[in-house]
């Protein structure tokens, strides 16, 4: 039996309007065409015509524009994709609120709100994607909301010390120095969502800690937020001290990209032996995203698909 036709007001204010519907609507024309629906806007009101599957979705995309704009006051070039290859309503629990200028932080993917959800529910999360998918400024957001909520008392930031091509003896300055460039996307992450002062002042009085995975054997991490960025660049035994860290009262969250492994054998790398061990651990929860959920310039998901068929070309 066919869905029969529809018809929804969508309450849109006219300050809104020009940023959501585009110049000459040119963002209403692709939603109509991409979920074939018919749509107007007049008095204040945006009304959506087609079967009932296709209105909810094109209701949902607005919704989710306008939600976006109204926490980050924009919208970004890539915005429309984003919420056209996720037109599923917004998850409001899943919501992070943090001091630092990125404000308000919401899933602008389905990979993205599978992994909120799972940080929310679980004491140990694995991420793995590739770059531009968020996994470590989410991470890095959520750690920043149970700090200010009072859910843990500091924040544990490690990286390896395993870059392409460069060897920490080979850097100039004292280890600090040394290590610094490092974890420089951590510090990134942590100035959006928090205050410069704050990020200063969590610094030096430890609340929050940035340290090079080394330095986190033989402690007890308890009532901590505990993050591990590249562990697509730890072996095995690593990942293995880095868990058995985990204290009370405190999370853990594991990131990493497969596909950029820089050590050697790139089949030494802990993250991908990981999975098969732990699989099936109540309490364990490993999210996986893919081009699909990369936030960054258009141009990302193009790049990681090109490189994605020539390792497909190379295989074959």
């Amino acid at each position: 039996m066919p869905d029969k036709s529809i018809t929804l007001l969508v309450p849109l204010s006219a300050d809104k309007a020009g940023n959501i519907l585009g110049t000459g609507d040119v963002n209403l024309r692709r939603i109509c065409k991409t979920l074939g629906v018919e749509a107007v806007y007049r008095d204040g009101n945006l009304t959506i015509k087609g079967t009932r599957h296709s209105v909810e979705k094109a209701r949902a995309v607005i919704y989710r524009l306008i939600h976006e704009l109204e926490v980050s006051t924009f919208l970004r070039d890539h915005s429309l994709d984003a919420a056209l290859s996720f037109p599923d309503k917004h998850d409001h629990t899943l919501e992070i609120s943090v001091p630092g200028r990125a404000g308000h932080i919401i899933a602008k993917t389905a990979g993205q709100e599978k992994y909120l959800r799972a940080m929310k529910n679980s004491e140990v999360v694995f991420c793995i994607g590739p770059a531009g998918t968020g996994k470590t400024f989410l991470a890095v957001a959520s750690a920043v909301a149970a700090l200010t909520d009072g859910l843990v008392d500091r924040i544990i930031i490690s990286r390896p010390a395993v870059e392409a091509g460069e060897k920490l003896g080979f850097l100039p300055g004292d280890l600090q120095q040394k290590i610094d460039p490092y974890l420089k996307p951590v510090y990134d992450a942590l100035y959006d969502t928090l205050t410069p002062a704050k990020v200063q002042r969590s610094l030096d009085n430890r609340v929050i800690e940035v340290a090079p995975l080394a330095y986190m054997r033989g402690r007890t991490l308890n009532n901590a937020f505990v993050i591990l960025d590249e562990a697509q660049n730890t072996t095995i035994t690593q990942l293995k001290m880095f868990l058995t860290r985990l204290g009370c009262s405190s999370r853990v969250v594991i990131t990493g990209d497969i596909t950029q492994i820089d050590l050697k054998p790139a089949s030494s790398s802990g993250l991908v032996l990981i999975r098969k061990i732990l699989s099936g651990i109540e309490g364990i929860e490993f999210t996986f995203l893919s081009r699909e959920d990369v936030v960054r310039h258009p141009l990302v998901q193009k790049i990681i698909s090109a490189f994605e068929r020539e390792s497909g070309n190379h295989e074959s």
